[in-house]
């Protein structure tokens, strides 16, 4: 039976700019335990830690949010999404101590050994380990193999192919998760964003290949254009006969009635959406690529598509700036050459 884990009280953290309440937390976990949802995950959309400066101040504090969650699930393990960098292994200890079951360490695609201590810390603490590798589409399926590779021998139990800036075509999702299959002991697990629409139809190539675990947000709520609908997706398992364990009627009232009034507009795949998924861009680099752009006068696009040449990843938020004001920059030389030019050709005109 495929495992699928709601990531709404993470991931949706960022479309709400990480402000959900302890009464936001406690009213989307008794929703979706009572619907039967295996797993949620809640933490800072940027993980355990994440609360700061760099990446946006949290609401209510992260371990009164951890004890929300653990209090309401009858039945859901609760999970928290840890980038090493960002947290630390004593809130991961915290976070074991609350009662949360599943780990999920994330690192980028490339950097699997840097998960290595946190992934052996979950185990220590009896806790399920979850590899997650980022911007999975900017590695090969042999390359992105070998990663995966490595965190199974830290003992992960699996290991995700997460498509963060919602670049990845079906047939890119279908390659990397048939080579993992083909090749790991560990499960293999998919998160995929919605920047190209895609997010459902990879989901689905994915248990065709075999997948274990799916990733999947509450209406979408996610970062960027957004992630995969958990309710979709569970009425797409639904009509294929597929069993899920979460009955899909609950899920659409939760949906409906519990998640779409947390933030009304979402699921939107606008312009910025899709040009996050077209440039390969770190799904939570749009809020702040937005703030950059209206700060420094420059079009949200231009600093998505610089930001997608640089091959920025997860962690380089203080990228955005940098590349705000080297646009702006650009863009006065460019008015002042023009400035320059018009006022040489008005001078010989007169002469």
């Amino acid at each position: 039976m495929i495992r699928i884990t709601d990531s709404t009280l993470r991931d949706g953290s960022h479309a709400v700019g990480h402000q959900f309440s302890e009464s936001d937390v406690r009213a989307v976990v008794r929703a979706l335990d009572t619907a039967g949802m295996p797993v949620i995950e809640v933490s800072h959309g940027d993980g355990l830690g994440g609360s700061s400066f760099n990446y946006g101040f949290s609401k209510t504090d992260e371990k009164t949010l951890l004890r929300a969650a653990v209090e309401e699930a009858s039945n859901s393990k609760i999970a928290v999404l840890m980038l090493p960098g960002i947290g630390v292994k004593g809130e991961l200890e915290e976070a074991a101590d609350l009662g949360v079951q599943v780990a999920r360490i994330a690192t980028h695609c490339t950097e699997a050994d840097i998960s290595e201590q946190h992934i052996r810390l979950a185990k220590a603490r009896g806790l399920e380990a979850v590899g997650f590798l980022m911007m999975s589409h900017m590695l090969g399926p042999d390359d992105l193999l070998e990663q995966a590779k490595r965190m199974e021998s830290y003992g992960a139990d699996c290991v995700y192919v997460v498509d963060s800036a919602g670049a990845m075509t079906m047939d890119d999702a279908r390659a990397r998760v048939a080579r993992l299959k083909a090749d790991l002991d560990a499960q293999v697990g998919v998160h995929a964003h919605n920047n190209l629409s895609l997010a459902v139809a990879i989901s689905m190539v994915a248990y065709d290949e075999g997948v274990d675990q799916i990733d999947a947000c509450m209406t979408g709520l996610g970062a960027g254009a957004g992630n995969c609908p958990t309710e979709i997706l569970v009425i797409n398992f639904e009509k294929r006969g597929i069993t899920t364990g979460i009955d899909p009627f609950v899920l659409l009232d939760a949906a409906e009635d519990v998640v779409r009034p947390l933030r009304p507009r979402q699921g939107v795949i606008d312009r910025d959406g899709v040009l996050l998924g077209y440039a390969g861009v770190y799904g939570s680099f749009l809020l702040h690529a937005k703030r950059a752009a209206e700060r420094f006068g420059v079009p949200t696009k231009e600093i998505l598509l610089e930001l997608g040449r640089r091959r920025t990843v997860g962690g380089q938020e203080d990228m955005i700036v940098d590349v705000a004001l080297e646009l702006a920059d650009r863009s006065q030389m460019a008015d002042s050459r023009k400035a320059s030019v018009a006022e040489s050709t008005a001078k010989s005109d007169g002469s």
